[in-house]
């Protein structure tokens, strides 16, 4: 009777020393659980539509109430817009870069001027990618005619690698006078910027160029409205294979 109980507490004893040892569910024997990754953030959507100004317009007044469409941000985070408004449509050449909780803007500009706006949404981490670059202008007093816009870039796309041979340039040109005709000058070489114009007072909106392999050209497009006022253009860039 005694060596029967003596066995019983010896089975006992080495089952609890078993099971105090080994893990409950196999992840090193600490009974915890395994911490979950963190999820990556991901970036709002990018803003879809700029109402107002609209593309080309003529403000009456140099205070003008900005207007976009909202965002949407995956991740349910907060989202807030950054505004950049510019006098060029690369919009480098910037002169307000304001940020809102909101989806308008008022901002007080200087009258009878070109300028080129964008929205890019953003959360507490990344930034989706910008809005389209609308253009419009401000009246200013006693002004009968308004230069024309920069042109804009169609193709090939900035820094493109093309096949060389022929190579179309492509553009387009705004004017907030609606009844001008523009007319465009064609720069196009291996400098920066082009010096030399390849064509002059075109009404089209592109141009054929011939090129070489394996170089880099720069192009640029001067637009002039019926009264001969003249917008420089930016200087774009592509290079052939």
């Amino acid at each position: 009777m005694k060596k029967k109980l003596y066995n019983i507490i010896t089975v006992l004893f080495f089952s609890v020393v078993i099971a105090s040892c080994g893990g409950s569910d196999g992840d090193g024997g600490d009974g915890g659980v395994a911490p979950t990754p963190d999820t990556p953030n991901t970036a709002p959507s990018a803003v879809s539509q700029l109402i107002y100004p609209t593309s080309d317009l003529l403000c009456i007044d140099s205070t003008v109430n900005f207007e976009w469409a909202a965002a949407t941000d995956p991740d349910g985070d907060t989202v807030s817009y950054e505004l950049r408004v510019a006098l060029d449509n690369n919009m480098t050449n910037l002169v307000e870069q304001v940020t809102s909780t909101t989806t308008t803007r008022t901002l007080t500009l200087q009258p009878g001027t070109a300028y080129y706006w964008t929205v890019t949404a953003k959360d507490a981490e990344d930034s989706a990618s910008p809005s389209q670059v609308f253009a419009f202008y401000t009246e200013g007093e006693g002004v009968s005619n308004y230069a024309p816009f920069l042109a804009d870039l169609v193709s090939p796309n900035e820094e493109d690698a093309v096949v060389s041979g022929t190579t179309s340039l492509n553009w387009s040109g705004a004017d907030v006078d609606i009844n001008d005709t523009l007319t465009y000058d064609v720069y196009f070489g291996t400098s920066n910027p082009p010096t030399t114009a390849v064509s002059t007072d075109l009404t089209v909106e592109n141009f054929d160029v011939s090129t070489d392999p394996a170089t880099t050209y720069y192009w640029q497009i001067d637009t002039k409205d019926n009264s001969g006022t003249k917008t420089i253009g930016a200087v774009w860039t592509f290079t052939t294979n």
